[in-house]
């Protein structure tokens, strides 16, 4: 099978910011073995933000904006990658460095472009090791810790198998640093609002990710038929472990039988939406029952300031958000549209609000 082994920054960094090479050491060890196997593995690593800090002497807290942001990470990518380059040649790996962005998952040519060169690489025997492009994003750091990138890897490379390595032994019924009655949840069936919210944020200021991002992304990827095991960095054997489905790993998120494509998983889960468009009852119907793209007839509102192909919630009349998309049309033209019919519209100008290659019912 495909495995993408997913490593966060604190489990991979130490407390002043130093790549640590005996963690890797561990990782190679476990991909060795698996590919011992016959499996194929892709590694999604972060760090590499931590990692450029003291070489720029610049100790303390994560970095806030976006210039700082990108200038850290083009240095620390280097340091993270030349560790990983002497470590796996040392257990007999070739290692292929593939930078990704968000537009790689959204365009369909690029995302044509970065399968091909992943399954490449697998083919060749390399072991793909993935990052955000960080130094030349447009915007800010997006995948949340790469948990999010991980999940789209594994759904561009039809993987089986995500495994999360993390700094904790999976995900608790409540917060461990709070709670002291916390347990684990060995396997979760459905992600909802409060485990992500029992879940709790990031347990260091190396990492920008938390559990709840973590299961945000075993979300994305159960959507995309891809069994997800959130479990510790530091347990022996555990890429070896999550293979084999052995009970008390992690936690264990069940994978769905219905797949998102990537460009829909993208927007459903992946991208911001920058304002919302309620809509009548009978939009709602066309949309959810026969996957009709929006027109402007079924608009009753339009709330918040958005520009064409920016996402966007759709609401019913109850204010309950039930899909998800890419505006055809800026907010100002939707709200002038609302409730007309596409005859009534200019005749130069594409009438629907949402195209529904562009539109995703949101999973429940």
């Amino acid at each position: 099978m495909i495995v993408v082994a997913k490593i966060g920054t604190t489990s991979i960094t130490d407390a002043a910011g130093e790549v640590d090479r005996l963690a890797i050491e561990k990782l190679a060890v476990e991909v060795v073995a698996l590919r011992s196997r016959g499996h194929r593995v892709v590694v999604v690593t972060s760090g590499a933000v931590t990692a450029g800090l003291p070489a720029l002497g610049l100790g303390g807290n994560r970095p806030t904006d976006l210039g700082t942001l990108q200038a850290v990470s083009a240095v620390g990518q280097s340091r993270l990658m030349r560790v990983y380059d002497d470590v796996f040649a040392s257990h007999g790996l070739v290692g292929g460095q593939v930078l990704l962005a968000p537009l790689d998952f959204v365009h369909r040519q690029q995302y044509l472009h970065a399968r091909q060169t992943l399954v490449r690489l697998l083919d060749l025997g390399v072991v793909p090791i993935v990052n955000e492009n960080d130094a030349v994003a447009d915007d800010e750091l997006r995948f949340g810790d790469n948990d999010r990138l991980a999940a789209l890897v594994a759904h561009l490379v039809a993987a089986e198998l995500l495994v999360m390595l993390t700094d904790t032994e999976g995900v608790f019924t409540a917060d461990p640093r709070i709670d002291t009655r916390a347990s684990l949840i060995e396997e979760v069936v459905e992600v909802d609002h409060q485990l992500q919210l029992a879940a709790g944020g990031s347990a260091s200021e190396r990492g920008s990710g938390g559990m709840a991002s973590k299961l945000a992304a075993a979300r994305m990827a159960a959507w995309s038929g891809v069994r997800t095991v959130i479990a510790s960095a530091r347990r022996a054997g555990v890429l070896a472990a999550a293979v084999a489905g052995e009970s008390g790993v992690g936690t264990v998120v069940r994978p769905r039988d219905r797949r998102l494509s990537a460009r829909k998983l993208w927007i459903a889960f992946a991208v911001g939406a920058a304002g919302t468009v309620v809509v009548d009852a009978g939009a709602q119907a066309a949309i959810v029952e026969r996957g009709t793209s929006l027109l402007p007839a079924g608009v009753k509102e339009v709330r918040g300031s958005f520009d064409a192909e920016d996402a966007v919630e759709i609401a019913g009349e109850d204010g309950q958000v039930f899909a998800k998309g890419l505006a055809r049309q800026p907010s100002a033209i939707i709200r002038s549209w609302a409730g007309r019919r596409s005859s009534d519209l200019p005749p130069d100008m594409s009438p629907e609000v949402v195209h529904r290659d562009d539109l995703v019912v949101i999973p429940e």
